[in-house]
């Protein structure tokens, strides 16, 4: 009975032990077939990954190239329209060291207020306003006469002492004060002599005003001429006024308004004549 008993208990071991390592055995097995399927899996996650993020990347590479190049190209083409800037102004200096273009500059900017602001009619351009002198001033208004005098000419000249004006802001922009002192005396004697000139050859009432416009073709240099005493002083001794662009625009408009006036008393004394 032992006996049996034994051999049971020993087959009941054994058959324990084979399910136990066949147990351990599936266990791996499944283990192993798990890790391998993660790995799989992970790889093919990997692989999405890695494939979302190259094509995101690119296209992200993509746009940023794009943009690069754009910028690249704006600037460019900043660059370019900044070189020609360049150039106009370098054409513009040049034009403005000359002496004879300046003339003419200032001479185009006072035609144009003229045509402006009066009628064809009204003034004359490359006048000799004195009989018998050879004088030539740019520009003179006609303006009506006494009974004796058919018309008299108000001379108008244009003058541009585009150096001294530069030196004198350069002077400026470097604080020199000793610069800007030497600058100004130069510019005052420029305006001046350009008054002096104007006088001496335009001015000779009767027939012409007593007075005669010094034309400034910068408001800038017109300020400038303004701040020094002693071109004012010595422009009203000569009975020259200084005029920039504005200024010369108001009494333009002045004369203008006395135009009509005297058109207005002219029409009125015509019709007085007739019902007279």
């Amino acid at each position: 009975m032992a006996k049996r008993l034994d051999s049971v208990s020993e087959t009941l071991m054994k058959t324990l032990t084979l399910q136990l390592k066949g147990m351990r055995e599936e266990q791996a097995k499944q283990a192993e077939d798990l890790r391998t399927g993660n790995e799989k899996k992970l790889e093919e996650m990997r692989k999405t990954v890695d494939e979302k993020l190259q094509g995101t990347l690119e296209k992200r590479l993509g746009e940023a190239f794009k943009q690069v190049g754009e910028r690249l190209e704006s600037v460019q083409k900043g660059l370019g329209e900044m070189k020609q800037l360049a150039e106009d102004v370098g054409d513009f200096k040049k034009v403005l060291t000359n002496v004879k273009s300046r003339g003419t500059w200032g001479e185009v900017q006072l035609r144009a207020i003229l045509e402006e602001m009066l009628t064809p009619t009204q003034w004359e351009a490359n006048v000799k306003p004195i009989p018998g002198s050879n004088a030539i001033v740019e520009f003179a208004i006609r303006l009506p006469g006494t009974d004796s005098q058919d018309q008299v000419w108000l001379p108008i000249d244009s003058k541009f002492p585009q150096e001294d004006y530069a030196r004198l802001q350069d002077a400026q922009d470097r604080a020199d004060v000793a610069g800007i002192e030497t600058a100004s005396k130069a510019l005052a004697n420029a305006i001046i002599s350009a008054a002096k000139d104007i006088r001496e050859k335009y001015v000779a009432p009767p027939n012409t005003t007593e007075f005669a416009p010094l034309f400034l073709p910068t408001e800038g240099l017109y300020a400038e001429a303004l701040r020094q005493q002693k071109v004012v002083d010595t422009l009203n001794d000569l009975r020259i006024t200084l005029a920039g662009p504005t200024t010369l625009s108001a009494i333009l408009n002045a004369l203008r308004m006395g135009f009509h006036t005297l058109a207005i008393e002219k029409r009125s004394s015509e019709v007085w004549e007739v019902l007279g």
